[in-house]
């Protein structure tokens, strides 16, 4: 099992920049492919971006490709996410998940086994 933890939301103007952080403790980090997903007020969660275990593949949601980049840093078991360019539009509730199936990046959040509790991004015009 793993404890998920977001931080670094917060409010920001349109194409201003943030940096989400997820802390892991608990099971070994490498033990999961992780993903950001975020969700608004009455839509379904959102795929946003994943990355393999290893760190050396990533995907990204139409939404944030060109604009938004993932990382992770396993000696630290944290994954990062880097938005440009934020836009109203990307406000929402941003979620890490972490999910142990060797699928490759799972862009559904059902395949998911654990997530955090959120960290709230809005974004003002």
């Amino acid at each position: 099992q793993v404890q998920l933890v977001e931080s670094g939301g917060g409010l920001v103007q349109a194409k201003d920049s943030l940096t989400l952080s997820c802390a892991a403790s608990g099971r070994t980090f490498t033990t999961y492919e992780m993903a950001w997903f975020r969700q608004a007020p009455g839509k379904e969660r959102e795929f946003v971006a994943g990355i393999t275990r290893s760190g050396r593949g990533t995907a990204y949601g139409e939404s944030a490709e060109g604009r938004f980049t993932i990382s992770r840093d396993n000696a630290k078991s944290t994954v990062y996410l880097l938005m440009n360019s934020l836009q109203p539009g990307d406000t929402a509730a941003y979620y890490c998940g972490a999910q142990t199936g060797f699928y490759g990046i799972v862009r559904d959040p059902k395949q998911y086994d654990y997530w955090g509790q959120g960290t709230q991004v809005t974004v003002s015009a």
